[in-house]
């Protein structure tokens, strides 16, 4: 368990932004989740059920089935989450310890370009050591410019291409 608490101060032209604090998932943090998942799930444009939903957020609560979150918190008055970070570790056919891949990434907009998403990143990949795997690993669309221009900062771009085939 994730026991670092980040606090982290926008620069620039996002001075004005609130102090952020990066930790884990708690229930009481319901209600806003629901509203940056909401926010997420627009941006991919799909949906997901009220039930799948449900058993996520308990799932990344509980920690159980490898899943944990971080997010990133207004460490002001308001207390307001303004990004997530949902990740699952696993076992690998290549590795002795496992990876993480960090599943969803995502920061309001009022919070983006103050480097939100990095930090949550940052200690995704401290909390995945935590855990004891080798490798975090995630994806994006290929025209999901903004954010690939910050992972290129943080990650290596690698030759894989995706597939996909209901079951």
């Amino acid at each position: 368990m994730l026991r670092r608490v980040t606090r982290a101060r926008p620069t620039g032209a996002f001075a004005s932004l609130p102090r952020i604090v990066i930790r884990e998932l708690r229930r009481e943090d319901h209600d806003g989740w629901a509203e940056l998942w909401s926010g997420y799930l627009r941006f991919y444009r799909t949906e997901i059920s009220e039930q799948v939903t449900a058993k996520t957020f308990e799932r990344l609560c509980e920690e159980t089935d490898g899943m944990f979150a971080l997010v990133a918190v207004d460490d002001g008055a308001s207390g307001e989450l303004l990004g997530f970070a949902h990740s699952v570790v696993h076992p690998s056919t290549w590795s002795l310890t496992g990876y993480c891949y960090l599943e969803d990434l995502f920061v309001a907009r009022v919070a983006r370009g103050g480097g939100v998403a990095k930090k949550l990143i940052e200690e995704t990949a401290a909390a995945a050591r935590q855990r004891g795997v080798e490798r975090l690993y995630w994806n994006t669309q290929q025209f999901n410019g903004a954010a690939r221009s910050l992972y290129d900062t943080v990650g290596q771009l690698t030759s894989m291409v995706v597939y996909e085939r209901e079951i």
